[in-house]
């Protein structure tokens, strides 16, 4: 390579002829860096796109088959014309469907909404396809906002009217502080007014419910009176005499054959909340109105709960005594303990490596070298200003793994400066020399040490999205760290060093005479040293079925996410007298901060990696808040305990909230097929298979049980002869068993509903069904007289994947495994299972490991590419293929130490270790082109090749070592780290093991390449 040193300009020599100008921008660098690392906002998790959209439609009668097979399946068929749409699933209810539509990971993520403006356009095309009758379609394309504040309003003695009336100033209030995109409300409880009749008084008087219905309406609503138009303005009528109040609604005129009722006559007015509800939110037990916030993209979290603090102080003091504001989830305060967290690694890191630079460098070189991080860092937080990254978790890790690397590039040519200077080369020439000698291939290896973190950038996967910023981060440092060592460090170096403090190092000592004999040996025992490494690499990948396996892992966040699932069918109302029974089971716990209950839906997605679960009547979250991550602990196996055996007939599972993107349950198995019975028939199977897993100790489908229905087959004669039709049938009975909204009352800037229905005593339940009482123009009938009943079952809910029935059998796991281990264990044992499935079936994995899986698939395929990069550089660098072949070999040396790192560390290969493993690939060849670069030196200066070879890895041994101790120390902080642990044992373990090997195989391999004779 010295060859071609020539025909590069002198970055060192010109930076020392302008020391005043390196030192001008280098001040400028720190000044900019300063401001920008202020100015840089602040997340807990870094922002991803969630590519999915919620499209929900209703069908109001229609039961959850009939909605399936005429409303979602048409919708399905729709939505799938849109190309980019990677995976539809679905669920159907009574009268409802729910729509879940994900693209493909190719989808761009600044192009998400462009992909679902188009799906609106799609589906409202469709519209004329849909049942008569259909609702909607309703959509949601705001899938990830994120209400990191979240606040409860309680108060004894305060109706729900009355803390919503507060909510809606209080969210008023929250729109005017900066950096505050949206403010909704949750577990409202909208009003209504209530006309309870009576059926033999309306049957008396010859009434009919629509009738009456309609005349409501007509008093009621609002209707354009026309506008008179003048030569100089317009003037509007308006007819006013609208209902404003119960009493004005009571009074409203009923025709009755001719003669006039007041509405109040002949039924009884009251004013409520509906009934029953459709959610409900609780706060330490006590009913709740939430205030959830979203951040404006970008903003800064800690100055947006700054903010907020001064807001809220201002609101306690103006509301009424008796009434609380608490706060449910304050993510500014995660936000800051994260990134104190991250900074007190960031710091541990910087002295460490400062300490291991003094301590072998020597004091003035140290000084260079100390000199050096703080710029290169600072002018890191100058490109992350730029190229828009925020601080967060990734970001700020990215920097602490770079730590130990970012030294590398100075180190190499202090050292060499000092070398130089010490066999009396002027410092100029020194710091001129150390840049021909070194800077060029210094590039090349930081190049492609930079490239080992590509794949991140170039895949497609969500989570490789969510860990995008590790790649510029990583290479703009690494970058800046070469672009100082080329100039910065020379000008210091030569302000700094002087000959008289160098002590030229000494190969002669006991150390590198035992090096060199080792050296010797494995030079004579070429096949012996290449078998040992061959056998290490194999026992290694032997010992891989070891090593747990985890996508992500659990955070130590001390929150804990609590589901309470009720048999199909279960009205809201025993869902929420579950709910509140264990909540109020642990709401007196030593260990609980406090608990927010939500009951028919979960809690607002207060977290980016926790998905939110729609909307669902047997369903209720809990979301305990611990004092720590250990009492987190205690309280999670207190809850299943307390669930056990105070809510036997639930099925509650309890999980801590992920790093990474999030699965429902640790163990999720599909079963799909075209035949409803036959999905059901092999889910129950795979459920007996899971249930027998002594890692499992609860399972749930989330499809199998069915409701009671019944079936009315009405006498289209008999409706004939008495006046009837179904439609008037169908009010009746809407009216009696759950009332019905016909009409709306306006109040402030309230839409309250007036509903009509029955008197509470009137009100029929499933076993005097036959009784009841239909109206008629002759008086009333019973509901057996014109319909036949029919009591029969039917599903309650209908799940499907892709336009197939399927059903997910999930399962929670004991502590000691990780979720995709278990998994895996299921899915094999179910082996004889998949042997005889019929045509058209399929057993598939979900959840963790299927995303896990897709990932690893998404992040290799850049690696091809990767590859040819690394290798054209090297080929670039080194000019030779031989060169090439024996650089490459090395890389493998690393998967030895991270498999024994992963296993010695107890740590999970992830997707975090993974990307630590592709990272490696890159520092260890770099190491290797040091070590082959130094053997042509020593070739270019007449050496014999075996001599060559042996000198110069005891030549090369310091360096490489003392590159590889900074970068191993540096990252010692991150071992403690729960998200970074894997990616740091992985990239340690590894870089120890691969530099021994390196320092001793790669000679043996050089030899052999180049059939170099042992001396």
């Amino acid at each position: 390579m010295s060859n071609n040193e020539k025909h590069h300009a002198n970055w060192a020599e010109w930076a020392i002829n302008h020391r005043q100008l390196v030192y001008f921008f280098a001040v400028l660098v720190l000044i900019m860096g300063m401001f920008s690392f202020k100015s840089l906002g602040r997340s807990e998790d870094p922002s991803f796109a969630v590519k999915q959209m919620v499209i929900s439609a209703a069908w109001p009668g229609a039961s959850a088959k009939d909605v399936e097979m005429h409303l979602t399946n048409t919708l399905e068929k729709q939505i799938q014309s849109l190309p980019q749409v990677k995976k539809i699933t679905s669920y159907s209810r009574p009268g409802v469907c729910v729509i879940t539509v994900a693209l493909k990971d190719e989808v761009a993520g600044n192009t998400v909404r462009q992909r679902w403006l188009e799906l609106r356009n799609i589906v409202n095309d469709g519209k004329k396809d849909l049942p008569s009758g259909t609702v909607g379609p309703f959509y949601n394309d705001r899938f990830d906002d994120v209400y990191g504040n979240i606040y409860a309003i309680t108060g004894d003695g305060f109706t729900y009217e009355d803390m919503r009336k507060y909510a809606e100033k209080i969210k008023l209030d929250f729109f005017s502080v900066p950096d505050v995109k949206k403010v909704e409300l949750v577990g409202v409880q909208p009003e209504k007014i209530f006309v309870h009749m009576q059926t033999a008084k309306l049957s008396q008087l010859g009434l009919d419910i629509n009738s009456i219905a309609n005349t409501i309406k007509a008093q009621t609503s609002v209707n354009a009176s026309g506008m008179i138009e003048a030569d100089t303005a317009n003037s509007y009528l308006r007819i006013t005499g609208s209902p404003d109040s119960v009493e004005n609604i009571a009074a409203i005129p009923i025709n009755a054959n001719g003669r006039v009722f007041r509405l109040g006559d002949i039924a009884t007015i009251t004013r409520g909340y509906a009934d029953p509800p459709e959610t409900m939110m609780y706060y330490n037990g006590k009913p709740a109105v939430g205030i959830a916030l979203s951040m404006e993209d970008g903003g800064d979290n800690i100055k947006l709960g700054e903010n907020l603090a001064k807001e809220i102080a201002r609101i306690q003091k103006e509301l009424p005594l008796g009434l609380e504001l608490n706060q449910v989830a304050n993510q500014p305060e995660v936000v800051k303990k994260s990134i104190s967290e991250f900074s007190e690694s960031l710091y541990e890191a910087i002295i460490i490596v400062l300490v291991v630079s003094l301590m072998t460098l020597g004091r003035r070189s140290g000084y260079v070298i100390s000199c050096c991080i703080p710029l290169i860092l600072l002018g890191s937080f100058c490109a992350m200003f730029a190229l828009g990254i925020d601080l967060h978790k990734v970001s700020l890790g990215a920097l602490v793994v770079s730590l130990g690397m970012l030294v590398d590039d100075a180190i190499v040519v202090v050292e060499l400066m000092e070398v130089k200077m010490s066999e009396g080369m002027p410092r100029k020439e020194a710091a001129s020399y150390a840049f021909k000698t070194c800077a060029w291939p210094l590039l090349t290896g930081t190049t492609i040490t930079c490239l080992g973190f590509m794949p991140i950038a170039f895949s497609k996967a969500s989570a490789s999205e969510f860990a995008y910023s590790l790649f510029p981060v990583m290479t703009v440092t690494l970058m800046l760290s070469w672009l100082v060592s080329a100039t910065l460090a020379p000008v210091l170096g030569y302000e700094w060093i002087r000959p008289t403090v160098i002590k030229q190092e000494s190969y002669d000592n006991s150390f590198y005479r035992a090096f060199r004999k080792l050296l010797h040996w494995a030079l004579g025992h070429r096949i012996t040293v290449i078998g040992i490494t061959l056998a290490m690499l194999g026992l290694s990948m032997f010992m891989l079925r070891f090593v747990s396996q985890e996508f992500f892992p659990a955070s130590v966040r001390p929150e804990l996410l609590v589901e309470l699932n009720m048999p199909e069918g279960t009205s809201i109302k025993t869902t929420d007298a579950a709910a509140r029974k264990l909540t109020n089971l642990i709401k007196d716990d030593k260990e609980l901060d406090h608990v927010s209950t939500y009951v028919g839906e979960s809690a607002p997605r207060f977290v980016l990696v926790i998905d939110p679960v729609q909307p669902r009547d047997n369903y209720a979250q809990l979301v305990v808040v611990a004092k720590s991550v250990e009492d987190r602990k205690k309280l999670e196996k207190r809850i299943s305990e307390l669930a056990a055996k105070h809510l036997p007939e639930a099925i509650v599972y309890s999980r801590s909230i992920p790093l990474g993107p999030p699965a429902p349950y640790p163990v999720m198995i599909r079963v799909s097929g075209n035949n409803d019975a036959q999905v059901k028939e092999y889910a129950q199977k795979v459920r007996k298979v899971m249930a027998a897993n002594p890692y499992v100790n609860m399972t749930r489908l989330d499809w199998l049980e069915q409701t009671n229905a019944v079936k009315l087959k009405v006498d289209n004669d008999k409706l004939l002869q008495m006046g009837l039709t179904r439609q008037t049938v169908a009010n009746a009975l809407q009216a009696q068993v759950s009332g019905y909204t016909v009409a709306t009352y306006l109040e402030g800037d309230q839409q309250i509903g007036i509903v009509f229905r029955l008197q509470p005593d009137q009100r029929a339940d499933i076993s005097q069904l036959e009784t009841i009482s239909i109206p008629t123009s002759k008086g009333a009938v019973p509901l057996s007289q014109i319909a036949h009943l029919d009591y029969t079952s039917e599903d309650n809910i209908i799940w499907r994947r892709n336009l197939r029935p399927t059903i997910t059998v999930n399962g929670g796991i004991v502590d000691g495994v990780t979720g995709n281990d278990v998994t895996k264990q299921v899915y094999k044992e179910l082996e004889p299972l998949h042997k005889e499935l019929p045509a058209g079936m399929s057993i598939e994995v979900g959840g963790s490991l299927e995303d896990s899986n897709d990932t690893l698939n998404y992040l290799m395929k850049p690696i091809p590419l990767m590859l040819l990069l690394i290798v054209v550089l090297i080929m670039l660098q080194m000019q030779d293929i031989r060169k090439l072949l024996v650089i490459m070999l090395t890389a493998p040396m690393g998967i030895i130490g991270v498999i024994f790192g992963l296993l010695l560390f107890n740590s999970a290969l992830g997707f975090m270790a993974e990307l630590g493993i592709l990272a490696l690939t890159g520092t260890i060849i770099r190491n290797s082109m040091v070590l082959v670069d130094q053997i042509q030196q020593h070739l270019d200066t007449g050496m014999e090749p075996a001599k060559a070879i042996t000198e110069s890895a005891i030549v090369r041994f310091r360096p490489i070592m003392l590159a590889a101790f900074t970068t191993v120390l540096g990252l010692i902080p991150m071992f403690a780290s729960q998200f970074w642990n894997a990616m740091a044992v992985a990239i340690a373990c590894g870089l120890t093991g691969a530099t021994l090997l390196t320092l001793v195989v790669l000679p043996v391999l050089y030899a052999i390449v180049f059939k170099v004779k042992a001396e």
